[in-house]
């Protein structure tokens, strides 16, 4: 791994973190450096063998998750934008969002990172990139879970109530 790659990368990802969420005091956003930072090292780890025996039933399954992952966070991003009524970026909603995709699950966007990053890992599961991959799992499942204490203090009961009709990331399961 380039040194220079890893180092601008992960200046970005923190840059990103910054602004989006801990500038505005909302600090899911440095457990959440850690899921985006796995999946960056996980793909820098793992690009040369992106296409090596792509149709093995590891890789298939590889290219599902990678394919799939972008519905949640295509559908999750835009009803934050468009029914979130974001007053500063995106994830910064005045309404608390509740229809579409957010009416099975309550983090289709962590959901998302998780589903990259198991399916970068399927491409290659040395020992680094298993390691990688628990952090990415354990980094998602954090994040969501700070991020609901935020929401509880934003929305209040109303929140609390969006708990008990939804799951975090499977429908019905977890």
């Amino acid at each position: 791994m380039n040194i220079h790659v890893v180092a601008a990368g992960t200046v970005i990802i923190l840059l990103i973190s910054w602004f989006l969420s801990v500038k505005h005091g909302r600090y899911h956003g440095i457990v959440r450096f850690f899921a985006f930072e796995s999946v960056f090292l996980l793909l820098l780890l793992n690009y040369r063998v992106w296409f090596n025996d792509p149709f093995s039933p590891v890789h298939l399954i590889s290219w599902f998750l990678l394919i799939f992952s972008i519905y949640p966070v295509t559908a999750g991003f835009l009803l934050l934008k468009r029914v979130g009524r974001p007053d500063s970026n995106f994830e910064n909603t005045s309404v608390l969002v509740k229809s579409g995709i957010y009416g099975y699950i309550r983090h289709p966007l962590y959901l998302s990172i998780f589903l990259l990053g198991t399916g970068i890992v399927l491409k290659d599961t040395g020992q680094l990139q298993i390691i990688l991959g628990t952090i990415n799992t354990i980094a998602v499942i954090l994040t969501a879970l700070v991020e609901e204490k935020e929401m509880i203090t934003k929305f209040g009961d109303a929140y609390r109530e969006y708990m008990k009709e939804t799951k975090m990331f499977i429908p019905k399961v977890f």
